[in-house]
């Protein structure tokens, strides 16, 4: 037993010795990324900080705004500076799944077929106006999000690592567009928008040269090495019975109203909050972090507004 619990320890010592590591040879790199994203998207770093919390968390984001506020900027500059391919799809209201998944194509010289590659094969797809096409072809994702896999006639094929989807969504109320199904939305580790700029830095986007302009200049700051590296080391992020009890107390008080978290949803709080605490450069989370990432991740499971999120949080007590 002595032996048993000396070894469970000496495990623990060498993996928190190894995390510290990394998160110290990571934090410079992590802090570049978001100076060079804050010079894209202006006055907005708590979203572009949650952002890269998603990728690194290895859980998808949606960015719902009007057109126009700097969602497919953001993207693209997410997806250069993390040095992955990247794919995007503008999603129209006659599109199919094969124009996402692809499609089985005869060939003619070998009479049989070959499986042709939509552009959903790539380590960042950006879904643009995800909303904007049928509920049928939304739900050509659901696979791909949730396993990194797509099945077509009873043949799967495994998607490139990492696999993340950004997808931006217009308001419901805009004309042609269709409401994400509640399985959907519940695939996006956080739901985020960025909400008109301040004065000052609509001022700066008037002056300064054009945001893609600015996107052709930045060069990445991590590699498809890093962001799988980095996606294992947030697995390590300790949580503590008070961190723990914290979560599953937010959810048995969400589970007094019509729309409860599900266990899936307090694994994604989990989730962001061990990627914030490596981006802040810990090697464990406390209750802050939990209250940081909770809106974004659990305002659109609870068919709730931010602002109503932050009001939930004030409801549950932490306890010591």
């Amino acid at each position: 037993m002595w032996k048993k619990q000396q070894l469970e320890s000496s495990t623990y010592l060498k993996e928190h010795s190894s995390l510290q590591h990394h998160i110290e040879h990571y934090t410079p790199s992590i802090q570049l990324f978001l100076n060079q994203i804050n010079q894209i998207i202006l006055d907005k770093p708590v979203q572009t900080k949650l952002s890269l919390v998603c990728l690194l968390a290895n859980g998808h984001v949606l960015f719902e705004d009007l057109p126009g506020l700097g969602k497919t900027t953001l993207a693209s500059a997410l997806a250069k500076l993390a040095g992955l391919h990247f794919n995007r799809i503008q999603f129209t209201n006659d599109m199919l799944a094969s124009d996402v998944i692809g499609m089985n194509m005869f060939n003619q010289k070998e009479s049989n077929f070959d499986f042709k590659h939509g552009p959903i094969f790539t380590q960042i797809l950006l879904a643009d106006e995800i909303n904007r096409c049928s509920p049928k072809t939304q739900s050509a994702l659901l696979q791909a999000m949730e396993e990194s896999v797509v099945t077509l006639d009873s043949v799967t094929y495994k998607l490139p690592e990492p696999f993340w989807v950004i997808a931006t969504q217009n308001p419901i109320f805009q004309s042609g567009t269709y409401a994400l199904p509640e399985s959907q939305l519940d695939r996006f580790l956080m739901r985020l928008s960025l909400g008109y700029p301040s004065r000052a830095a609509e001022k700066r986007l008037l002056l300064d040269a054009s945001r893609q302009t600015l996107l052709e200049q930045i060069t990445p700051v991590l590699s498809h090495g890093d962001i799988v590296l980095i996606q294992q080391c947030v697995q390590q992020v300790y949580l503590s019975d008070v961190v723990l009890n914290y979560i599953l107390d937010l959810a048995s008080y969400s589970r007094l109203q019509s729309h409860g978290l599900s266990t899936r949803a307090l694994l994604a709080i989990k989730m962001a909050a061990q990627a914030l605490a490596f981006v802040e450069g810990r090697e464990y989370v406390i209750t802050d972090d939990i209250q940081t990432v909770f809106p974004a991740v659990a305002a659109h499971r609870m068919k709730m507004t931010e602002q109503d999120a932050h009001l939930f949080l004030d409801q549950v007590e932490v306890n010591d």
